[in-house]
């Protein structure tokens, strides 16, 4: 090879290099907003949040090293397993209410020859009306005296109004009953995108062996399906099991604690304790962490295990 080739060869490498070094500059500089904003907004407060869980806390100013002492006022109150539990029962509630019925509409949307995009439509609407507006408005549903709409619909039929989010044992699948009603729409699209790209050919073969409607749904559906309702498992898990804006406007936690979340009691630590609970707070939101972080490694494992399959 002569050195003139050697030259070549070199300069092109060097031209390479330089056009990657510059694409790889590009992309930082792009990418470089968005690092800038989950370094200030979530990394540094959940490694400080962590770090200051072990410090004895003035308001949000660390004092003297405290070891676990906050933890162990967080896990020694009296109301941490009752707040545990009524945590985990809204998980529970959220699932009956509101995991499968999401992917049956989505099913039936997707079979629907008249009237599907109407319906999704419709479907849809409580997901544009805000937050805050709506617990209040299903506060009002649930009203105690017969102002209420179901205690009007129950006078109706001569029956005595019910107390719905003072009963003790009503309060958190009502609470779910808003939530499920809230966050339906934008799940059940989410199947019904997923549905939308299952291939055409599987279900035209599924009908030319004469499966009906559910068998459909069964065997050419659920399988491709698998993973979305994986993903959506977790993350309904993982979201409701920091709920706390819902019993904090419908309930203010009540009946007698009966609505309390370890979200809400993080928030009662936080900022209704006179910067006095600033450290449990911090220490139970370390709690919370590891226990959706536990949850979070069996997702990839599971997701592993589900994609091995195929």
């Amino acid at each position: 090879m002569s050195s003139t080739d050697s030259n070549t060869i070199e300069l092109r490498k060097r031209m390479k290099r330089k056009s990657s070094f510059r694409n790889d500059l590009d992309a930082w500089i792009l990418f470089l907003p968005s690092v800038l904003v989950l370094f200030l907004m979530i990394w540094r407060p959940t490694v400080l949040g962590a770090v200051w869980s072990f410090f004895k806390m003035n308001a949000y100013t660390p004092g003297d090293f405290c070891g676990f002492d906050n933890f162990r006022k967080v896990v020694t109150h009296t109301q941490f397993l009752p707040t545990l539990w009524n945590t985990v029962q809204y998980v529970l509630w959220s699932l009956i209410l509101g995991y499968l019925p999401p992917v049956l509409i989505a099913v039936l949307i997707n079979e629907m020859v008249h009237f599907n995009n109407g319906f999704r439509v419709t479907i849809y609407l409580p997901a544009v009306i805000p937050g805050i507006a709506a617990m209040l408005m299903w506060y009002y549903i649930y009203y105690p005296d017969q102002t209420g709409l179901l205690n009007m619909v129950l006078v109706k039929l001569g029956m005595e109004p019910f107390a719905w989010l003072n009963n003790p044992t009503f309060v958190i699948p009502g609470i779910m009953i808003y939530s499920t009603w809230k966050g339906f729409a934008g799940t059940m699209l989410l199947y019904y995108a997923s549905v939308q790209s299952v291939s055409v050919e599987l279900y035209e073969a599924a009908l030319i062996d004469g499966a009906g409607i559910w068998k459909r749904a069964w065997h050419v559906t659920k399988p491709q399906l698998e993973g979305i309702l994986l993903l959506c498992l977790v993350n309904q898990i993982i979201g409701v099991f920091q709920i706390m804006e819902q019993p904090l406007a419908m309930t203010g936690g009540g009946p007698n604690g009966a609505s309390i979340s370890l979200g809400y009691q993080l928030y009662q630590y936080g900022f209704n304790s006179g910067g006095k609970g600033t450290g449990q707070a911090m220490a139970l939101g370390v709690i919370v962490f590891l226990i959706l972080m536990v949850m979070t490694v069996f997702y990839f494992w599971l997701n592993k295990r589900v994609e091995d399959r195929y």
